[in-house]
């Protein structure tokens, strides 16, 4: 088939919107491995479907982001073979490129197939080469066929696919991570002079040994964070200098720079109050009614032990627009628009 076969298969994509995504990431979550099952969730809160569509749609996308207060690296395609760092199987993308690749120039009749089955398919290619359990492959794959979705094939093959872990993190196993992530820091007598309250350790980034911060017990992560003096503003433009790794510009819940995704330690941070709930909608970043979902703002979070969290490469406040976005789009789904 090759290069008709592509077109298809990238026309199959085109075709699935935010509720088929959703129906199909309901069917593939409890196959997922634990490992990943959050990191997945929270990589598809990075980087909505919606969004992008309206960037793509817009007649010009620099204003239109420019309207949505973005800021840092919004677009996927920009990161194609780095946004998904922070999932286990980041550590298989190479194998997933390829196999996704493949599969997308020879699949003659995509619409054959249900999108969440298309996914456990290449899915079980990748595991059944790199000899693992298909449950280590799903997200990331899901993941691969989003960004298929988004940036278009051509640009999805254009990338090295290649990835940059030190032997160390690739070494590790699923089990190892997860009991990383559950641990807490033992409570030396050192702190207890020190500090009058328990001191844990914050990760934010499990691929770097040195990504951490100290957080003293009931602080707000952006607090803590701000400690940390490291030049973190050579890494992200949007750190502040001296005021530590995560982007942070008004310390109340009113600018969304701070928000980040909760890998482990959901249940160690304090309960979403009704502010910070409503402020994560305006923002466009999730809607939920979890008391401790894995979308947060640092500003209003308060850890009460150790946490591992991940920064997202970018900002900004587009919750109200694509509301009405999405709403326009309706009447033309109706109507067969393609």
């Amino acid at each position: 088939m090759g290069a008709e076969g592509g077109r298809l298969f990238e026309a199959f994509l085109n075709q699935q919107d935010e509720e088929a995504w959703q129906c199909a990431l309901a069917q593939l979550e409890p196959h997922l491995h634990e490992v990943d099952r959050t990191a997945t969730r929270i990589w598809f809160h990075f980087f909505p479907l919606a969004l992008a569509r309206a960037l793509q749609e817009a007649e010009d996308p620099a204003a239109l982001a420019r309207q949505l207060f973005l800021e840092g690296k919004y677009r996927l395609a920009d990161q194609i073979d780095s946004s998904h760092r922070f999932l286990y199987g980041h550590r298989y993308w190479p194998e997933v490129k390829r196999a996704l690749i493949a599969y997308a120039h020879r699949t003659r009749a995509p619409e054959r197939m249900s999108l969440a089955d298309h996914i456990r398919e290449v899915a079980a290619m990748v595991a059944e080469e790199r000899r693992l359990e298909p449950s280590l492959t799903l997200g990331i794959t899901a993941v691969a066929f989003m960004t298929v979705e988004q940036v278009g094939l051509e640009a999805f093959q254009a990338t090295p696919g290649t990835i940059a872990l030190d032997p160390r993190t690739l070494a590790r196993t699923p089990d190892e991570v997860l009991a990383r992530r559950a641990r807490d820091d033992r409570q030396r007598l050192f702190y207890w002079w020190k500090y009058p309250d328990k001191v844990w350790t914050i990760t934010f980034d499990e691929n770097d040994p040195e990504a951490t911060f100290r957080l003293i017990n009931r602080q707000h992560l952006t607090t803590a964070a701000a400690q940390d003096k490291r030049p973190h503003h050579l890494r992200d433009p949007r750190c502040v200098p001296n005021e530590g790794p995560i982007p942070v510009q008004c310390r109340s819940g009113s600018c969304g720079s701070c928000w980040v995704g909760v890998l482990g330690g959901a249940e160690k941070l304090s309960e979403m109050e009704e502010y910070e709930r409503r402020r994560l909608r305006e923002f466009g970043y999730i809607e939920t009614d979890e008391p401790k979902p894995i979308i947060r703002l640092a500003c209003q979070a308060r850890a009460f032990g150790a946490v591992s969290i991940v920064i997202p490469p970018w900002n900004g406040v587009f919750g109200r627009f694509l509301r009405k976005w999405r709403q326009q789009q309706r009447p033309m789904e109706l109507m067969g628009t393609p």
